[in-house]
């Protein structure tokens, strides 16, 4: 292959981190040829993405809106993925609802990138056929970073968001400060990206340094890793809560990306990033994808070196995606249930699971069909191809039912949940309380550690039977069998046309005149509060304000809408408030509670976003005094207009940090769809 830096294509003086030169070149009107941490900017965006979950707030505020026309009818992609299995679509209201939802709006707009149940889980096709390097892309779902694996800055964030992108082409951000995880040594045959994840979640922690930052993964190890591989470690930056997740696009992407028809059709033989069965035009290689590096003095405020050489396979116990250990030291655990599945889970995953059951069953008894065993493709390209290549029958023969694509027991709102008391071992990426069903606990591990774990239903270290497992035909499954020719790549950089009279807007400290006063009793809560906990997802079909009130925390505080009633309307609560998911039925379940502001040291990105487009009061209070002297049923007196929370039995009081121009601008505005209907299609140039 050969790769070239573009002539003419170096306009920035500053260095800038990968992130940033994704986003220098869609900002409009810049008056600067760079941009760094803390800009305001204004965003052409690629595309946005949804799933019929998204949709259903979605469509409330394209409502609110008047339903106009969407800015670009071929970039706006729509999966039903998150409430539906056959069960479900043939019995239950809610999810026949969110469906005819969905089908009536793609009909409505004509869109061309719309799959309806179970056809694909909402990031796997969209990963496959249509991402490319460069792009920005805004998705109404936190595991967006997904498409970082290829390059692209892509981001979960609320429906108000993406529902606004979706008919502007463009929105707003506020350039993160960025890390580098730098990766060394080579992994060990079949360690894969969920051990990486893992791995680094275990050695940093969630909401940590990764919080409201860009990720970036670099280091000389990358260059070794599959598409698969990226793909699953961006998935599961949303669960190290990071902004977004992003490796360079190079060789390994080029290669997978030029095997793609033309116009983003038919899948290509395989996700893996070594060369596929059939070859391709590499229009889609050339149309589009732009290839941008971080420059070699990037500034980093971070940098975090992580050796792979001597991993080891990982499993995350219960409730959190960081409380990691070797699975090594953890083995015989006992699991009621298996499933392997969920957006993070990818061909390469599928394919290594097979045959490490093919060795785990050999010369046994097939075993009988095992309801707590659960295996679910991504989409029907993959379930067609296992299929014809025969490894579904290892997972049936080890008593795996096969399931159609969607999101399935990851989320636990469908016909398939984990029981009260159950240990289930997934595959997928989070492991929160009640995540697979009520009273459920998950333990989460590779799909490899899953499925060596099945015959003895105890958590089992899949080294042994990796070990025997024949690499050559591993590779010939992924069509990585033989050489193919890489596209030329051409190392672009920013294209900055440079406006007279417009101006980055840099964070500043002015208070806002134009809020109160709060006053009321504290209700505590501790770190990482994630939405699953705010809004449990089998309540996110509600649209109501009163009904979303009520079900706010039903399951780990049930009286929380009584005690908000009473009086105690103020949250008070640590790090990483609205972790996990981009619902932004977690912030309407707070607002129909009657929650009049919430106190935190920090919040997550998208949490954070939807506050801001709903119009929910929030401080950000970094003094740990303020907690530690905060008990439940406090008395808290709060001045929003100069960013002051008075702990009132003691008389302290304790400063909050000044929100950004635009957050006060939308906070003044009144939210998100109340600024789109006062400035149309110049909002953002306004707010900015």
């Amino acid at each position: 292959m050969t790769t070239r830096i573009a002539n003419d294509s170096k306009t920035n003086t500053r260095p800038m981190t990968l992130t940033q030169k994704i986003l220098a070149a869609h900002a409009r009107g810049l008056s600067r040829p760079w941009v760094q941490a803390g800009d305001l900017l204004q965003i052409s965006v690629d595309w946005t993405i949804a799933s019929e979950l998204a949709w259903n707030g979605m469509e409330r505020t394209y409502d609110l809106l008047g339903r106009p026309p969407i800015f670009d009818r071929e970039k706006f992609y729509l999966a039903i993925d998150h409430t539906v299995d056959p069960v479900t679509l043939a019995t239950d209201v809610r999810a026949q609802k969110l469906v005819k939802l969905s089908q009536n709006f793609a009909k409505e707009a004509k869109l061309r990138h719309f799959y309806d149940s179970n056809q694909t889980i909402l990031h796997t096709k969209f990963y496959r056929d249509l991402v490319l390097p460069g792009d920005v892309v805004l998705g109404a779902d936190s595991h967006t970073s997904s498409h970082g694996g290829l390059g692209a800055f892509s981001i979960g964030l609320g429906g108000g968001d993406i529902a606004v992108a979706m008919v502007l082409g463009e929105s707003w951000i506020e350039v993160p400060e960025a890390i580098s995880i730098e990766y060394t040594g080579a992994l060990p045959f079949g360690i894969g990206g969920k051990d990486v994840i893992l791995r680094t979640l275990g050695a940093l922690g969630r909401n940590t340094v990764a919080m409201e930052r860009s990720v970036e993964y670099r280091g000389n190890a990358v260059r070794a890793f599959s598409t698969d591989t990226r793909f699953t470690i961006a998935n599961m930056t949303a669960e190290f809560g990071g902004l977004n997740g992003i490796f360079e696009a190079d060789e390994v992407v080029a290669r997978w990306i030029s095997q793609r028809p033309a116009e983003g059709g038919a899948s290509p033989a395989s996700l893996g990033g070594g060369g596929g069965r059939v070859p391709h035009s590499n229009a889609g290689h050339k149309k589009g994808a732009r290839y941008f590096r971080a420059d070699p003095d990037a500034p980093y405020c971070e940098r975090h070196t992580i050796d792979l050489s001597a991993l080891t396979p990982q499993v995350a116990m219960p409730f959190a995606p960081d409380n990691v250990r070797d699975v090594a030291s953890q083995v015989g655990q006992n699991l009621d249930g298996l499933f392997i599945g969920a957006c993070t889970t990818t061909e390469e995953e599928l394919v290594l699971g097979a045959l490490v059951l093919e060795q785990d069953w050999a010369g046994r008894a097939a075993r009988g069909s095992q309801q707590k065993q659960l295996v679910v493709p991504g989409s029907l390209d993959i379930e067609a191809r296992l299929r014809e290549r025969g490894l579904w029958a290892a997972y049936e023969r080890a008593g795996f039912r096969v399931g159609p694509p969607g999101c399935s027991m990851c989320l636990g709102v469908a016909s398939e949940k984990a029981g009260k008391g159950e240990v289930w071992l997934s595959s997928q990426n989070r492991n929160f309380k009640n995540r697979m069903g009520e009273g459920s606990l998950a333990w989460l591990s590779s799909a490899a550690t899953v499925a060596a774990s099945a015959g003895s239903m105890t958590l089992t270290d899949p080294r042994a039977l990796l070990a025997r497992v024949d690499q050559a035909r591993y590779r010939k499954l992924l069509g990585r069998d033989r050489e193919e020719r890489v596209p030329e790549i051409v190392i672009s950089e920013p294209s900055i046309a440079e406006r007279d009279g417009v101006r980055v807007h840099e964070s500043g400290r002015e208070g806002d005149s134009d809020r109160g006063l709060v006053r009321g009793r504290a209700q505590k809560f501790g770190d990482s509060v994630d939405t699953d906990a705010i809004i449990p997802g089998e309540f996110c079909h509600l649209t109501k304000l009163e009904d979303l009130g009520a079900k706010c925390f039903h399951l780990v505080r049930p009286d929380f809408a009584t005690k908000v009633a009473a009086g105690a309307n103020v949250v008070v609560a640590g790090e990483g408030w609205g972790s996990g998911s981009s619902r932004e039925q977690a912030v309407l379940a707070l607002k129909g509670a009657g929650v009049q502001v919430v106190i935190a040291r920090s919040y997550a990105f998208i949490h954070k976003r939807n506050l801001v487009n709903e119009a929910v009061a929030f401080l950000q209070v970094n003094d740990a005094a303020f907690a530690a002297i905060t008990n439940e049923g406090d008395e808290i007196s709060v001045d929003l207009a100069k960013g002051v929370v008075t702990h009132v039995s003691s008389g302290k009081t304790f400063a909050a940090v000044a929100p950004s121009p635009v957050v006060r601008a939308l906070q003044r505005e009144g939210g998100l769809v109340p600024a789109v209907k006062r400035h149309g299609a110049k909002v953002f140039a306004e707010l900015t």
